[in-house]
């Protein structure tokens, strides 16, 4: 039997008889091979290592979605090298343009502070994918969850809840393209009930201490107290669960709290929070697929396609009595 049919088979190569295959793979196991990957992605001009670009790996968001790419990737036969840009647009200009110590194969990016103009300016040719609520059109690859669908359920919930004073933490100038934003207000006026601007409470960062910041400063104001919040990360909705707690009164039944994210630690606080669960597993996959799209020679870099994956509503203790969670698909 030919070193070039072994390849073959061990490479997946079509055309192999059954036979020769079953023989093959029979020896491989016998003797306990294991492919050379380093070997095999330079034959094919590769270096076998794809990076993450996520603005803090300390994020519990990014952290769960960095442990789901890794798996999947390494059963790919990638390396994925972890980047972190500290919410920084320079830095994750330089990331798009490959300024990395070693060669890679392809980027994903959870990006922040990009805007249009640096894709349109990017010289690099490395595959690129873009995770995330912003979208670029179709400048680039990018994947995420139906973020405008997802906060508009956040909101519905609330309403269902009978909540009609919902605070939004987190909320962006209303200039801003801002899909969260826009689904919370649809869900307000869906249900006939007015925008009260007091109620829109910007954060300086996503973090806990701006949550609890924000709505402690909408507590001790003259403001009428709000009877549910919506969080735009489950980081901050649990500094607000926080203000909310220390100013006395009770989650759920003063004012009801969901998040964003689902979290690990959103499952572990009492009361556990309400919040919306992205498919974190179906990201991994789609931005994986989207870069070997671009990798494979045969069929040429492919246009860039945005294509959402799936979140649900999981319902916890922040929004309803004491109970085992439910979840509401979409």
């Amino acid at each position: 039997m030919s070193m070039k049919t072994v390849s073959n088979v061990i490479n997946g190569y079509a055309h192999v008889a059954e036979g020769t295959k079953e023989r093959v793979l029979a020896a491989v196991e016998t003797v306990g091979y294991r492919p050379n990957l380093s070997a095999r992605n330079l034959a094919r001009g590769r270096s076998g290592v794809i990076a993450l670009v996520v603005p803090r790996l300390e994020m519990p968001y990014f952290a769960g979605l960095a442990g789901q790419l890794i798996e999947q990737a390494e059963a790919r036969g990638w390396f994925v090298l972890i980047h972190e840009t500290g919410w920084d647009r320079m830095a994750e200009r330089a990331a798009i343009e490959g300024q990395f110590p070693q060669r890679i194969d392809g980027l994903i990016v959870s990006a922040q502070q990009l805007e249009r103009a640096d894709l349109d300016q990017r010289t690099a040719t490395t595959p690129l994918v873009l995770l995330g609520e912003r979208s670029f059109g179709d400048a680039v690859h990018h994947v995420a969850i139906d973020n405008t669908a997802a906060a508009r359920t956040a909101v519905e919930h609330l309403i269902e809840r009978g909540c009609r004073r919902i605070a939004m933490v987190g909320a962006s100038d209303a200039a801003a393209d801002d899909p969260r934003r826009r689904g919370y207000l649809e869900a307000l006026e869906a249900a006939g009930l007015e925008l009260q601007p007091d109620l829109m409470l910007p954060i300086r960062a996503n973090s806990g201490e701006e949550g609890e910041r924000v709505v402690r400063e909408l507590l001790e104001s003259d403001v009428a107290l709000p009877d549910g919040v919506f969080a735009v990360t489950d980081w901050v909705a649990l500094g607000a669960m926080r203000a909310l707690h220390l100013h006395g009164l009770r989650v759920p039944d003063d004012a009801a709290v969901v998040g964003f994210d689902d979290i690990p630690y959103a499952r572990a606080v009492t009361p556990s929070l309400t919040t919306i669960a992205p498919d974190r597993a179906a990201l991994a996959e789609v931005a994986l697929r989207m870069l070997e799209t671009q990798l494979n020679p045969a069929g040429g870099l492919a246009e860039p396609v945005h294509q959402t994956v799936p979140f649900e509503l999981v319902v916890r203790e922040s929004t309803t009595s004491f109970g085992p969670p439910q979840s509401r698909a979409h």
